[in-house]
Parts: structure tokens; C-alpha cells; sequence
């Protein structure tokens, strides 16, 4: 069986970190997964209208971030993931011409039945501070041999 390159429980200890992520954040960037998510709100995608309405630029939408955090997330602990929970806030908005470094650590492992949990602290960060931090519930894929996977 393929192991894909999944993070297991025993390989982890609580203070490891997650290795960061860099997203360099464009316009296109912003534009087009805000109208991939089907928001439409103009100061996702107008820069002008972004200006009247105080800011400097047009901005991230939450379900971009959102969606960046997941990646973050499971591209860290592998296919066989699952995230049971999430909660996050925000914080300084991401613009064009700035890169978003996400980074994270794990704070906690625990058991759910034969699910291996891992609790992460994750962040955001902007050239103007935190865009994004919270904690979240990655439930980790099985090795191979023991229970399957996490689907």
C-alpha cells in the first residue's frame, strides 16, 4: 500500500511544528477565488470601489482564507485527513502585493475511539500582522494495517 506521504500519530509529539506555507497574495489571486467562492461583494474584486469604502486595495475573502487554511492543514498531515474542527479569526486583511506565511504547531494528541487526533495552533501572517489565527482537530489517517483510513 502507498503511503502518500501521511502524518501518523507516533510520529508526532506535542511542540512540533507544522512547516510554514507562503502564499504570495495577487490580484488575480484575490479576484478569482472570490468569484470562485460567489462572492460577489465589490470590494473583493473593484478597486475602486475598495478605495471609496476606506481601504487601499481590494482584500481576501473569508472563504478563501478559509480554504487556504484547510490546505495548510491537510496538505501537512496527508490524504488520509480529515479536519473534525476548526475555529479561527481575523485579523489584518490580505492585499495584493503581500505574502500570507502560514505556520502552526501541534498542541495537543488525543483519541477519539480508533481515531488519532492531532490539535493544532495555526497563523496567518502578513506584512501587517496575524490575517488569520486559530486552533483546529486534524483527524490523521491510519498506518497501513491498522483500521483503514480516514474515510
Amino acid at each position: 500500500m502507498t503511503d502518500f506521504n501521511n502524518v501518523y500519530a507516533q510520529q508526532l509529539r506535542v511542540g512540533d511544528t507544522l512547516p510554514e506555507f507562503e502564499l504570495p497574495i495577487t490580484a488575480r489571486l484575490v479576484v478569482s477565488t472570490a468569484l470562485a467562492s460567489q462572492d460577489f461583494q465589490d470590494v473583493h474584486h473593484d478597486k475602486d470601489a475598495a478605495i471609496a469604502k476606506g481601504t487601499p486595495d481590494i482584500f481576501m475573502n473569508i472563504l478563501t482564507t478559509n480554504g487556504f487554511v484547510g490546505r495548510y492543514l491537510t496538505d501537512w498531515a496527508g490524504p488520509g485527513s480529515r479536519i473534525k474542527k476548526i475555529q479561527f479569526n481575523l485579523g489584518a486583511p490580505n492585499f495584493p502585493g503581500d505574502t500570507m506565511i502560514m505556520s502552526g504547531e501541534v498542541i495537543e494528541l488525543s483519541e477519539d475511539g480508533e481515531q488519532q487526533l492531532a490539535h493544532v495552533t495555526f497563523k496567518g501572517k502578513n506584512g501587517m500582522g496575524n490575517h488569520v489565527s486559530g486552533v483546529a482537530v486534524v483527524q490523521l489517517a491510519h498506518p497501513a494495517g491498522h483500521g483503514g483510513n480516514a474515510s
